[in-house]
């Protein structure tokens, strides 16, 4: 059996694979699993899955990732209604597929790919990591937009713990869509619900005054990329680099600040699209 890309496969985590699924190598061709085994690492945790395909062979996987396989019958009607209804899950599969040289997409998809809680705190947080991945790391701005929406839908229900996952979503798609004015300031009105929901006057007064100071006087980060970058932790500073693009596109969401234009914004959240970028290829080539 043979296949040269990933259409119509189904994504599901290492983990889950079992004896007698249909395999998708690493060379597009296509075998069936045999036996499985999981080896565990010197601390004692699963970190690999050994799958043995026909003829013997032994193929890796890291826990985590994920991995294709070739739908049953059965399975394909599964999949055509997952993907009729847009789940969570699906959406993220599909998105999976596209990238299956990327390691930070893969683990991501894999862990959501075992089922998306929206009132988890964690998958909340995964799904806002992997719509920073694919707009940082990939430049799939669609997918990232989609990831986006996932959690753009979500209201404000007084958690502040999850909200920063979801008010990074929104942030995300509200940078996405500024080509759109309409929808991109729908977007930069539900990032301001939090902002608006504690009802005692003073309270909300006193709040009001943090924030602006936290929207005028932003931390960008700016120690710690160059110590980084004087060191020369490539890796270190571009992980500071994407918190602080987290960062400018909140501040763009918001309209700006009185130190900060939103034009100003876009042009840094730009330049550190761009920086980010250049630290990527230095990875790459070491």
């Amino acid at each position: 059996m043979n296949r040269s890309d990933r259409t119509g496969l189904r994504a599901v985590p290492a983990e889950a694979l079992t004896a007698g699924d249909v395999l998708a190598l690493p060379d597009g061709a296509l075998a069936e699993v045999s036996a499985i085994a999981v080896e565990n690492d010197d601390f004692g945790v699963p970190a690999l899955v050994v799958a043995t395909v026909d003829g013997g062979r032994r193929i890796t996987i890291a826990t985590g990732s994920m991995v294709y396989l070739e739908p049953s019958d059965a399975e394909i009607g599964v999949s055509a209604v997952a993907a009729d209804h847009g789940s969570p899950e699906a959406l993220v599969a599909q998105i999976a597929l596209g990238h299956p040289d990327s390691a930070a997409i893969q683990e991501l998809a894999g862990r959501l790919a075992r089922g998306i809680n929206l009132k988890s705190g964690s998958n909340l947080q995964d799904l806002h990591q992997l719509a920073l991945a694919l707009l940082i790391d990939e430049g799939d701005t669609a997918s990232a937009l989609t990831v986006a929406d996932l959690l753009a839908e979500l209201p404000f229900d007084g958690n502040f713990g999850r909200w920063k996952w979801i008010e990074g979503g929104l942030a995300i798609a509200a940078y996405l869509t500024r080509h759109d004015d309409a929808r991109s300031a729908r977007y930069a009105a539900a990032i301001r619900a939090a902002d608006d929901a504690e009802t005692d006057p003073l309270r909300a007064k006193t709040a009001a005054v943090y924030r602006q100071r936290q929207l005028n006087e932003p931390n960008v980060y700016d120690p710690e990329i160059l110590r980084a970058s004087s060191a020369g932790k490539i890796d270190v500073e571009r992980d500071w680099r994407v918190l602080r693009i987290g960062v400018l596109l909140y501040l763009r969401a918001h309209g700006g600040s009185e130190t900060l234009s939103r034009d100003v914004l876009e042009r840094r959240i730009a330049a550190e699209l761009t920086a980010v970028g250049a630290l990527d290829d230095r990875l790459a080539a070491d």
